[in-house]
């Protein structure tokens, strides 16, 4: 048996935008704290945060999920959903340290991509002539829109050309993940879920973490590793809540907007604190393709079904 949504499309649709808008701007929180942090011990935070938080609002709420009544199937799927999910955290950081917030955005955006093709092959969407249009406008838009940064990747030096590998091994890796976690759906809530998942990615990262180095923080960077960890809890639980009404090839389009979220993100942050983090330049052509984005995303999303 597979996943079926709930049909409440305008809830997975709120619930997708505000999973963009934190994704948007996560990537520039992580290049501040990546100043004065290792990637295991940002990442452990991450889950460890997001785990103690969710489980204490399941405690009061008395919705903890119940071990007991699930089934190797299950589970299995749960083992999935864990290791891959810390396999992206892990691969999108180290991807990130080598190269630059926006070109980690970029490339990562091949996940939603590949969540929409599974979507299409694992649990029987369906795109219309007029989602399939809208395809290859979003493909027009990624391509105008980050002419510049793929420019870049073929004169790149090593370290950064390492980095966009590991992004895109990173982004294989999240759409494993969400695979499995549509599908867990079935057995479990969306709440429950991440709990389990955060709980098994913090023990993962646990031996890896360098907890000393959490006590020397500034203020800044200290603001920063908490925002960084409640994003993970607010956004992940709103993208594995909007798995629940709305199909995956939809959430997957709206996601491809994050990237253009990134950008006027640094933009910003560069006017009020410059010096904080480089600058993202773009072009005219860029600015015609960040809307092709935008025109490709809606038309996938809201296009009615046959």
């Amino acid at each position: 048996m597979i996943h079926q949504t709930s049909g409440r499309w305008r809830l997975g649709l709120g619930l997708s935008l505000v999973t963009v808008f934190l994704w948007g701007i996560l990537p520039l929180a992580l290049a501040v704290t990546l100043q004065v942090l290792d990637v295991y011990t940002v990442i452990w935070f991450r889950f460890f945060g997001s785990f103690l938080l969710l489980a204490i609002y399941l405690a009061v709420q008395n919705k903890l999920p119940n071990l007991g009544q699930l089934s190797s199937t299950s589970w299995q799927l749960l083992v999935i959903a864990t290791i891959f999910l810390a396999a992206n955290y892990f691969l999108f950081m180290q991807g990130l340290a080598l190269t630059t917030p926006a070109n980690a955005e970029v490339i990562i955006q091949l996940a939603p991509v590949l969540l929409s093709f599974g979507g299409l092959v694992l649990f029987r969407e369906r795109y219309t002539q007029w989602q399939w249009l809208g395809v290859g406008v979003l493909t027009l838009g990624f391509v105008l829109f980050f002419h510049a940064q793929l420019a870049n990747l073929i004169t790149a030096p090593d370290k950064y050309l390492l980095g966009s590998g590991l992004l895109v091994l990173g982004a294989g890796a999240w759409a494993i993940y969400a695979l499995a976690q549509k599908q867990l759906l079935q057995y479990l809530s969306s709440e429950g879920i991440m709990l389990i998942i955060y709980g098994g990615c913090t023990l993962l990262f646990t031996p890896l973490a360098q907890f000393k180095t959490l006590l020397n923080l500034d203020i800044l960077h200290s603001s920063m590793l908490i925002f960084c960890s409640l994003n993970t809890l607010i956004a992940y639980g709103a993208f594995a809540e909007s798995l629940e009404h709305w199909q995956a090839s939809r959430v997957s389009a709206v996601l491809a907007i994050a990237p253009i979220i990134t950008l006027i993100a640094g933009w910003l942050t560069s006017a009020i604190v410059p010096g904080l983090i480089a600058p993202e330049n773009i072009t005219f052509i860029g600015i015609i393709g960040a809307i092709l984005v935008v025109i490709g995303s809606v038309n996938i999303a809201l296009a009615k079904a046959n």
